[in-house]
C-alpha cells in the first residue's frame, strides 16, 4: 500500500462506520484483540480463524453495522493479500530452491570449512543471517538445527554456545528484514518506503544479532549446559559437492534482491529527483516484486540448473514450495482485514488524538504496543499486523527515515520473549532437547534482548534522523 492510500484510509476515519464514542471504541479494541488472545490461546484456534473472529467482535462491539464490518474485513484482507501476496510466494520459491538444490548446504559447508575455535559462533551468526534472508523462520531453524548439531557433536562445543547465534541470525532477519512477512505488512500498512526500511534494518540488525547471538551465548551456554541430542539430523539434500552449485554463485542469488532494493534507496537519497532516468531505472529494478522475481528467475539457472535438476524437477520445486505458505498468506490476509476494521471504526483516528497529550515518543509507543500484542498471542506476525494497523494514522506526517523506523520499532516488539504461547518456542525446545525451563533461560531471554536492543537502537537513530 502507497503512503497515499494509507493517508486515504486514515482520511476516512474521520467518516467511521460506527458512531461510537472514544470510551466505547477503547473498549471495542481491547475486547476484539482479547477475543483473538482467548481463541488463540485458550482455545488453539488457527490465526486466520481468530483474526477473521476477533475482526468481527471488533465491529459488534463497537456498533457498527455487521454489513460495513464485513466490507471493511474484506477490503483490508484483499488489499493486504495484494500487496505482499506475491512478495511472500516469490521469497518461499527462492528459499525452496536454495534448499532443494544444496545451496544452503554449500554456504554452510564453505564458511564452516574456514572457521573454529572462537570464531564458530560468529560463523553460526553468518551463516544463518545469510540463510535467513530468504527464508522464513521455520524453514530456517529447520535447515540449520542439522549443521548446529553437527557443529557441537562433531567439534565438542557447547549446544547453546552454536545453537544461539544460529537462532539469533534467523530471528533478526524475521522480525526486522523484508521480504519477511512480518516487516511487509508493516511497511505496507504505515506507507513506509521498503528500501530505507530494508537498510535501516540492515543498520539496527547487526549490533543486534552480535549483542543477542554470539555475547549472549556465552551465558546462555554457563545456564544451560547440554549435549546435541540424537537422532535430529535429516538427510542433506545432497551428499555430493560436485551436485550443488557454487558457494559464489549461491551468495550472489541470495543477495540479489537485497542489493536491487538497496540500490533504489541510496539512488533515491543521493539523486532525490523522482524525473532522473537513473531514479526511474532504480525504482523499477528496485522494487519488491522485480528484485524478488529477478532473484527468483536467477536462481533457476544458479541454483536449480546447476544443481541439475530438470525443468519438471524445477516445477515441482517451485510447486511445492507454495503450499506450505497458504496458512502465512491468510494470517497476513486476515491481520490486514483486522487493521482496516480498526481504521474504518475511527480507531487509528481515535489514537492519532490521544496521543498527543501522551509524554510516550511515537517509535516507544508503536513498541510497546507490539509488545503487549506478543506477549498475549504468540504470535510475532499477529503482534505486528496488529500494531501496524493501530498506528498507521501516526505515520501520516512521517519523513522517509522516520516512517521506516517506525516498522523497525513494531518488529523489534513483535520479538518479545516468546513463551509457551509461541509456535516457535516449542520448536526450538524440541529440536535441542531442552526442558521448559531451559528454553526460557536460553531462547526466551535471547528474544527479549533482541526487542529490546532493537527499540533502543531504533531510538537512538531517530536522535540523528
Amino acid at each position: 500500500m502507497t503512503r497515499l492510500s494509507v493517508e486515504m484510509l486514515a482520511a476516512d476515519a474521520t467518516q467511521p462506520i460506527t458512531s461510537a464514542g472514544d470510551a466505547q471504541l477503547g473498549i471495542a479494541v481491547l475486547a476484539g484483540i482479547a477475543v483473538i488472545v482467548v481463541l488463540i490461546t485458550r482455545f488453539s484456534v488457527h490465526a486466520f480463524l481468530a483474526l477473521t473472529i476477533g475482526s468481527l467482535a471488533l465491529g459488534a462491539f463497537a456498533g457498527a453495522p455487521l454489513d460495513k464490518t464485513i466490507v471493511s474485513f474484506s477490503t483490508g484482507l484483499g488489499t493486504t493479500v495484494a500487496g505482499v501476496g506475491v512478495l511472500i510466494a516469490l521469497g518461499a520459491i527462492l528459499g525452496k530452491l536454495l534448499a532443494d538444490s544444496g545451496g544452503a548446504d554449500q554456504i554452510v559447508d564453505t564458511i564452516l570449512a574456514r572457521a573454529g575455535g572462537r570464531a564458530m559462533p560468529w560463523a553460526m551468526v553468518l551463516i544463518a543471517s545469510i540463510i535467513g534472508l530468504p527464508l522464513f523462520f521455520e524453514v530456517g531453524i529447520v535447515l540449520l538445527i542439522p549443521v548446529v548439531l553437527m557443529v557441537a557433536r562433531r567439534g565438542g562445543y557447547s549446544l547453546m554456545r552454536i545453537g544461539i547465534p544460529a537462532l539469533a541470525g534467523l530471528s533478526v532477519m524475521h522480525g526486522l528484514i523484508p521480504p519477511h512477512p512480518g516487516p511487509l505488512v508493516a511497511i505496507d500498512a504505515v506507507g513506509a518506503n521498503l528500501g530505507v526500511t530494508l537498510a535501516l534494518g540492515l543498520v539496527v540488525a547487526i549490533p543486534t544479532v552480535v549483542i543477542a547471538g554470539p555475547l549472549f551465548s556465552r551465558y546462555a551456554a554457563r545456564w544451560v549446559d547440554i549435549e546435541a541430542p540424537e537422532g535430529m539430523i535429516p538427510p542433506r539434500a545432497t551428499e555430493d559437492p560436485d551436485q550443488r552449485p557454487g558457494f559464489g554463485a549461491t551468495v550472489f542469488t541470495v543477495l540479489l534482491p537485497v542489493v536491487l532494493m538497496m540500490s533504489h534507496a541510496l539512488v533515491e537519497i543521493v539523486v532525490d529527483d523522482p524525473g532522473n532516468p537513473l531514479q526511474r531505472v532504480t525504482a523499477v529494478i528496485g522494487s519488491p516484486l522485480i528484485a524478488l522475481l529477478a532473484a527468483v528467475i536467477v536462481g533457476i539457472f544458479t541454483l536449480g540448473r546447476a544443481a541439475g535438476f530438470s525443468k519438471e524437477r524445477i516445477g515441482t520445486t517451485v510447486e511445492k514450495s507454495l503450499a506450505p505458505i497458504a496458512g502465512v498468506l491468510l494470517i497476513v490476509g486476515a491481520g490486514g482485514g483486522f487493521k482496516t476494521t480498526l481504521i474504518d471504526l475511527g480507531v487509528g483516528r481515535m489514537i492519532l488524538d490521544l496521543s498527543a497529550d501522551w509524554a510516550v515518543p511515537t517509535l516507544l509507543l508503536a513498541w510497546l504496543i507490539a509488545v503487549a500484542i506478543r506477549l498475549a498471542t504468540g504470535s510475532a506476525t499477529v503482534a505486528t499486523i496488529s500494531a501496524a494497523g493501530l498506528v498507521a494514522p501516526l505515520a501520516a506526517d512521517m519523513g522517509t527515515a522516520e516512517s521506516a523506523l517506525l516498522v523497525l520499532a513494531i518488529g523489534a516488539g513483535s520479538l518479545f520473549f516468546s513463551h509457551v504461547n509461541d509456535a516457535g518456542f516449542w520448536l526450538v525446545k524440541e529440536y535441542f532437547g531442552m526442558n521448559v525451563g531451559q528454553t526460557v533461560k536460553t531462547w526466551s531471554v535471547m528474544e527479549t534482548i533482541i526487542s529490546v536492543v532493537g527499540i533502543v537502537l531504533v531510538l537512538l537513530l531517530s536522535l540523528v534522523l
